[in-house]
């Protein structure tokens, strides 16, 4: 391909002038996973606040009989040695803690009953106590991580773990529940779970038995467990985790299926090892399946796990397209939801920067005309993402290639958004435009069609001035 004549140091400000296609797909993936970490509010840390518990609490020592207690009465009754006592302060406490709005974590923590509640875990004797006092726990777990740390740091997290053996199905769920809180805190906490030998016990609780809440909570924690990276979860945790995991996404519950998916976009969001390990499970004809779902929470996480994959090598991508994945994307471009839009954009931009045979497959699943479409008429955060579709497609594609995506009607509305407020977009475009101007005859004729056109609101010694 010719290069422009222009001078050097004007050519190297060209995106991807003089860069081969391995380096593109490099600085691709970075921008990639940075729009991931900006996005992963769409998906809860820690379940704050636990104000119901579905589960029949186990039996109370008191007859129904309603305690209210001050604050000095709370740590009273926690340091009594009648466990009675010990009961009504702790579920006063924990009622405090449960408010929707503004429930006193701090003043908690301050008045130190962390520990007494953490020795009320081991209370085996009295499964009512150690429910609610696994129940207050989580509730601080939720709150900053200051306050998580001083449930840490209170020694919460073995008793926990040991609660995960329980005779009582109340009991454990919480201590799941409180574990998932912690996990979900950050790396630290999480692998302070996970060298505590939380995944055994956690998933030795799975089941078809199992309540489906209690399976829910336990699909979240997992998920929690697979969250954060800098650094990841160790290799040996992904190991016990994922064949669990790849179980789970055989449910029928949406819950189940979307923190199962989460989970597995965790693991697929960030180098070509981790996202090798989670193709090798075989997952992938599962996750393209789960991209049809009519259930936003599940379509999310599945469509975001698979966008991460095509971020990998070309051989892994190569495994996403042998799935079917491209007999989802173009349809999902013409989702309702604008979220959607974007991330199948995302996805297909990640399969246009591969090498000319993935190319060729996109063309061959007719993904042009909805391209096209969201060009014309999506959101901005949509258009920027299919124009970066566009210009890892024209910059790997064959001249064939390249006519046939001229020829699909892309450049006028790449040409209507030299307009956009948004220069790093506007440079993109322009240098979609160079790399056609530097092809035959043939793409030069098309293109001057649509430049042909009277676009008398584009300043364009303004724009040659950037």
């Amino acid at each position: 391909m010719p290069t422009l004549d222009a001078p050097e140091d004007r050519r190297r400000k060209f995106k991807y002038c003089g860069k081969d296609a391995s380096l593109r797909r490099q600085q691709r993936m970075a921008v990639s996973l940075e729009l991931r970490k900006a996005k992963k509010d769409e998906q809860t840390l820690k379940r704050r606040n636990i104000t119901s518990f579905c589960l029949d609490t186990p039996e109370k020592p008191a007859k129904g009989v309603a305690v209210s207690l001050n604050l000095g009465e709370i740590i009273k009754g926690v340091n009594s040695s009648d466990p009675v006592l010990c009961f009504q302060a702790t579920q006063t406490a924990r009622k405090m803690l449960s408010q929707e709005k503004n429930p006193p974590l701090k003043l908690v923590i301050e008045a130190g009953l962390i520990p007494r509640m953490v020795e009320f875990l081991k209370s085996s004797l009295y499964p009512c106590l150690q429910f609610e006092a696994a129940w207050a726990l989580t509730n601080i777990a939720s709150g900053t991580s200051e306050q998580t740390r001083a449930v840490v740091e209170g020694g919460a997290i073995q008793p926990l773990i040991e609660l995960l053996s329980s005779s009582n199905v109340a009991v454990c769920e919480q201590a799941v529940w409180a574990l998932g809180n912690i996990a979900g805190d950050g790396p630290e906490f999480r692998d302070s779970v996970i060298s505590n030998n939380a995944i055994p016990h956690l998933l030795a609780l799975i089941s078809p038995t199992l309540p489906i809440t209690f399976l829910r909570n336990i699909t979240w924690t997992l998920s929690n467990l697979c969250r954060n990276k800098n650094p990841y979860p160790c290799d040996s945790a992904v190991k016990q985790l994922l064949p669990a995991l790849l179980h789970l996404l055989q449910h029928q519950d949406s819950e189940i299926l979307s923190d199962a998916c989460w989970a597995l976009s965790y693991l697929t969001d960030g180098c070509n090892k981790r996202i090798g390990q989670v193709v090798d499970t075989g997952v992938l004809p599962r996750l393209v399946v789960l991209m049809t779902s009519s259930e936003l929470n599940v379509l999310t996480p599945s469509l975001r796990t698979v966008g991460n994959i095509v971020t990998g090598t070309d051989e892994q991508t190569q495994v996403a397209i042998d799935a079917g994945v491209l007999n989802v994307l173009p349809q999902l471009l013409q989702h309702n939801k604008p979220s959607i839009q974007k991330e199948a954009a995302w996805a297909l931009s990640n399969v246009a920067a591969g090498p000319c045979h993935h190319i060729q497959q996109l063309l061959a699943y007719d993904v042009l005309p909805p391209l096209v479409a969201v060009l014309k008429n999506g959101e901005f955060k949509v258009q920027k993402e299919a124009v970066w579709m566009v210009a890892n497609f024209a910059t790997g594609a064959t001249m064939d290639q390249l006519i046939q995506l001229v020829h699909s009607g892309v450049l006028e509305p790449m040409v209507n958004l030299l307009t956009a407020p948004d220069v790093k977009i506007v440079l993109i475009i322009l240098d979609v435009i160079s790399c056609i101007l530097q092809e035959e005859d043939e793409s030069l004729t098309l293109l001057s069609q649509v430049l042909d056109q009277d676009y008398e609101f584009i300043d364009y010694e303004c724009l040659a001035k950037k």
